[in-house]
């Protein structure tokens, strides 16, 4: 059976059970959420170290508690490792402290047999985190769900609509609610006040679900998002599978933790129905 390791537990987030349950559901419990739409078909959330992007990424997974999927997607940047196209992880587990993850392989085959743009490249996962960080969140909201995790190398205009095709047309015929995950921090290492003016420009995309508009704003300036292209799949395969709103829950950057506002990275979480 494949199975890809954890490769930043005990550095950027607690490898003891205990202690990482206890940290995520003291995150969540302090997400507090204005009324939104159910089902919840998408969420976008950050991926830094747990310390610092968990208390924005459990708005988007208190979000996704009521969205009775059955299975989750997860898309988000490849850091590491330069490539074309999206690396799929196309069966087996993945290991996290809180318990083995499945891989829903139906699901993984029909988006990679549906486009060229989904590859598979098992060592583009090796060292990568975007996915990772997802996992502590993914086994306390989701517990059991099985996922589908993709990588995005170069976040070209070409990838990004290659695999919302891919993804919107297995989704769309696969049984049961399939959850999109987004997987993205925004801008890096500016001032607090540069960072918020490059982030405001990807939060008014994401709320307008326009995925178009945020391409064009990322190919004009790549600063606004690590996790870019990403964000642009999930918005356009969810707008075709039937999405009408999108709402950004939490902003916030590191300096909010650390202190330090003169080189910050900013964080969203969001959630589309």
């Amino acid at each position: 059976m494949r199975r890809r390791r954890a490769s930043v537990a005990g550095r950027w987030y607690a490898d003891d059970p205990a202690q990482l349950t206890a940290e995520v559901d003291r995150y969540i419990s302090r997400a507090e959420l204005d009324a939104i739409g159910s089902p919840v078909l998408a969420i976008v959330a950050p991926h830094a170290g747990l310390v610092y992007s968990g208390p924005v990424a459990a708005f988007a997974y208190k979000a996704a508690v009521h969205s009775g999927c059955t299975a989750a997607v997860l898309v988000g940047p490849s850091h590491y490792v330069p490539f074309q196209g999206a690396s799929i992880w196309p069966d087996g587990v993945w290991e996290s402290p809180l318990g083995d993850v499945a891989i829903d392989a139906n699901l993984a085959h029909a988006i990679q047999a549906t486009s060229e743009t989904v590859v598979d490249l098992p060592s583009a996962h090796g060292r990568e985190h975007s996915l990772e960080m997802q996992l502590p969140f993914v086994t306390r909201v989701l517990p059991g769900i099985p996922i589908v995790p993709l990588v995005m190398g170069e976040q070209t205009r070409q990838t990004a609509f290659g695999l919302a095709d891919a993804l919107e047309y297995a989704i769309s015929r696969r049984a049961g609610r399939t959850l999109l995950i987004a997987s993205s921090d925004l801008s890096h290492y500016e001032n607090a006040t540069t960072a918020q003016a490059l982030d405001a420009v990807v939060l008014r995309h994401v709320e307008a679900l326009d995925a178009d508009g945020l391409m064009h704003a990322l190919e004009a300036e790549p600063r606004h998002a690590c996790g870019g292209g990403p964000m642009v799949s999930v918005l356009e395969a969810v707008r075709r599978l039937g999405a009408s709103r999108a709402h950004v829950l939490e902003y916030a950057d590191s300096g909010d933790v650390s202190g330090d506002k003169s080189s910050v990275v900013g964080y969203m979480a969001a959630a589309i129905w």
